[in-house]
């Protein structure tokens, strides 16, 4: 890990956001066998590139996260519809098109978020994936 992303979980607060990051840096590092890239806010492994049928084009994350002072965001690209139930065993969280929202990790299933951000991080390198995270099946 380096030094930016050591230094940005640093200024995290609260304090539960901050701890909660640090467990999420391990989580992901294993479920995605990457190496964590800050982007801003959002700490990203590995990459994905995308094409909407609109044109646009782009390059994101393929697993995310970000430590925001609510919640923790987790970002999932391929949609939180593709891991319904998955989440349903999760335990406390929000979920909108592609995000989950987190509050304390220590009450939730982190086996089960470990298997999220896995089978989301596949789908979205496996080089087939082209939906947006509201199509996401």
């Amino acid at each position: 890990m380096d030094d930016e992303i050591t230094e940005f979980i640093a200024g995290v607060t609260p304090m539960k956001r901050r701890r909660d990051a640090r467990t999420l840096l391990a989580l992901f590092a294993r479920a995605t066998s990457e190496q964590p890239r800050l982007q801003g806010t959002i700490i990203g492994y590995g990459k994905y590139d995308y094409r909407y049928d609109s044109g646009r084009t782009g390059t994101s994350p393929a697993a995310a996260f970000s430590p925001r002072k609510a919640a923790t965001s987790i970002y999932l690209a391929d949609g939180t519809s593709a891991h319904t139930e998955r989440l349903a065993r999760l335990g406390p969280h929000r979920a909108a098109v592609g995000c989950v929202y987190l509050t304390d990790l220590e009450q939730n299933d982190l086996g089960v978020l470990e298997e999220i951000v896995r089978a989301s991080f596949r789908t979205l390198t496996a080089g087939t994936y082209t939906s947006r995270a509201r199509d996401g099946e």
